[in-house]
């Protein structure tokens, strides 16, 4: 399998040389091949979010490489940067993110928008991804119309409109009951087993951790352990 995603002697320092200095990622190595569904574990604090960050071109980090999809994203600048996120990742945030005021095909195809597709060709995806989602019948739904899971599931949706490489999913369970986690992640696994979409996950919910093929554990911005399971 192809090497998607590689992290190479990274460093993230937040309030350098204060009293309070925190070593976010401290030094961080590892690849991440295609096809992985992979979760990231390990306490707060511990730097899970601000690896998923600094992969997805959301955070800069101080020292090392950051190669994604063969290009260095580090040495990109931030208009290089905003277009790189929009071809080529996809984001699954724990509260959600979905726009108030549109409707959840709206919501889905945003994206799209911002890439310019063709009317014709945003609404075939949208109702063929909300579908795959379970969403059939809600397109026209608002964010304050649906339940916690139906959310991020139209988040899950929005995530992949783009046909990203991979999918950065950080926490995406945290807010939800126990089988809207269950039906999330029955998606997520069709989407990885039939499509080949590359997940990475950063996640304390052990419902997440029991379905990773591989789990990375950080401690203190390092990585302690790493275990491929299935």
């Amino acid at each position: 399998m192809k090497t998607i995603i590689k992290l190479s002697e990274v460093y993230k320092i937040y309030n350098a040389n204060l009293p309070n200095e925190v070593k976010a990622l401290n030094g961080i190595s590892l690849e991440i091949k295609e096809g992985e569904f992979t979760a990231v574990v390990g306490p707060s604090g511990s730097g899970k979010t601000t690896l998923l960050n600094c992969i997805g071109g959301l955070d800069k980090p101080d020292k090392g490489s950051v190669i994604v999809d063969d290009i260095e994203i580090v040495e990109l600048k931030e208009n290089e940067l905003i277009n790189f996120r929009l071809q080529h990742i996809g984001f699954v945030f724990q509260s959600y993110n979905l726009i108030p005021v549109l409707t959840a095909k709206e919501n889905v195809g945003f994206v799209m928008l911002l890439q310019n597709k063709k009317k014709v060709e945003i609404e075939q995806r949208v109702m063929e991804l909300l579908d795959s989602v379970g969403l059939k019948g809600l397109e026209d739904k608002r964010p304050n119309q649906m339940s916690g899971g139906q959310q991020q599931r139209v988040a899950v949706a929005r995530a992949l409109a783009s046909k990203p490489r991979f999918i950065l999913a950080d926490e995406p369970t945290a807010n939800l009951d126990s089988k809207s986690t269950n039906d999330l992640l029955d998606i997520m696994e069709k989407l990885n087993k039939n499509e080949g979409i590359t997940f990475l996950f950063s996640t304390h919910d052990q419902r997440v951790i029991d379905r990773a093929h591989r789990v990375i554990e950080v401690v203190d911005g390092t990585v302690a352990a790493d275990k491929t399971i299935k």
